[in-house]
């Protein structure tokens, strides 16, 4: 019966796979992976399902080099998945703080709370059932099927993707159904019938070590030798982008509003932008006069209005729009002991760089209160 089953599983899917399948390309993978690849980050050289999870959920649409440190910590306050879901949402969030996408934060607590709940606290070693956990599409249920299990299964990340494009001359934006499709019949009809591991972290090293979008080392790759972008001089062609749309602008206005020590914050909602985390309070822009209506009845549930300041505007760039932000200080001559209502509370100053913030809103924060006149009255 395993015969069968390992016959069924390395069969293509398709009279098209078919005509994908070479294992020489496999071979030159792993051989340059064995020799020249990545082999001490943090989360290599192991078995433990959780840390190898931990870290291809941080890697998706973030560099190394970024993760290392978030990965680091999380690790040091949640150790195994189920430190991690039993941890408070707002310290998860914290945690993640400044990493970005941060519905991947909601998603990774989610996802430990299920594995703990529906496996006992242990990620199953089906790709199918992996990608059925909230936030692990089929490419990272792959890999993290085939670091912590040996699991023959395919990735197709960004980088995968760009490695493909070049080297086998695939024309149109790989994002587009059509194109992704075919790509997954590659990565599948290639994959190796042994060393598993060592070829998808090839196929993972190729792309963000040479096979970069900027300056690729061709020189140095091993698949150069049968590279299509390269013969036909397509390399900064290959893959070809997306197609370009107007970017969205937004405006908002983001308050400052401070009292001694403290500083006020609001909750977000777990949907949308920065959602679940904390931010500043916003009204929406107007004139003079609106402003400061807007302001005042923000402000007066909880004290006196003494005046505020305009500080540096910014522009935060998102996936779909860019946010242009106008901040203003706003100083209160007196705070109400009424409890915070609407998700607005009070936060010590002090505590500002262990707060779950978005990044460009902390760098505001830290920036515009690090100065003692700012937490004065203005």
């Amino acid at each position: 019966m395993k015969g069968v089953v390992e016959s069924r599983r390395k069969a293509p899917a398709s009279a098209e796979a078919g005509q994908y399948e070479d294992p020489s390309f496999s071979a030159a993978v792993i051989a340059w992976q064995k020799q020249h690849g990545r082999h001490k980050l943090p989360w290599q050289n192991t078995r433990d399902a959780y840390r190898v999870w931990l870290s291809e959920i941080m890697l998706q649409q973030t560099q190394v080099a970024a993760v290392i440190p978030y990965y680091q910590r999380f690790l040091e306050r949640c150790p195994d998945v189920f430190a991690l879901a039993a941890a408070p949402s707002e310290d998860v969030m914290a945690l993640w703080s400044g990493l970005g996408y941060y519905t991947r934060a909601r998603n990774l607590h989610k996802c430990a709370q299920r594995v703990v709940e529906q496996y006992g606290g242990r990620f199953p070693d089906d790709p199918d059932l992996l990608a059925d956990l909230p936030g692990i599409g089929r490419s990272t249920a792959a890999a993290i099927a085939a670091f912590s299990y040996g699991r023959r299964a395919a990735i197709l990340d960004g980088n995968v993707k760009r490695v493909f494009a070049r080297v086998f001359g695939i024309d149109g934006y790989p994002g587009a159904k059509p194109i992704e499709d075919k790509l997954w019949l590659r990565a599948v009809a290639l994959l190796p019938d042994q060393d598993i591991e060592s070829y998808t972290q090839g196929l993972m090293d190729l792309g963000a070590t040479l096979c970069v979008r900027g300056k690729p080392a061709c020189e140095r790759c091993p698949l150069a030798g049968r590279c299509v972008a390269l013969a036909q001089d397509r390399v900064a062609e290959l893959p070809v982008s997306k197609p370009k749309k107007a970017v969205p602008e937004r405006e908002t206005v983001m308050l400052v509003i401070t009292h001694g020590e403290d500083v006020l914050l609001e909750q977000r909602p777990d949907s949308g932008i920065w959602g679940g985390l904390l931010s500043l309070p916003e009204i929406a822009v107007g004139g003079a006069a609106q402003f400061d209506t807007a302001v005042r009845t923000l402000v007066a549930p909880y004290g006196e209005l003494q005046g505020c300041r305009k500080l540096q505007p910014f522009s935060h760039v998102f996936t779909h729009f860019k946010l242009h932000v106008a901040p203003f200080q706003v100083a209160m001559q007196s705070r109400s002991q009424r409890i915070a209502e609407g998700g607005l509370v009070w936060y010590p100053v002090a505590r500002l760089g262990e707060a779950p913030l978005p990044a460009p809103v902390k760098k505001l924060l830290l920036g515009a209160l690090r100065s003692d006149d700012l937490l004065a009255t203005v």
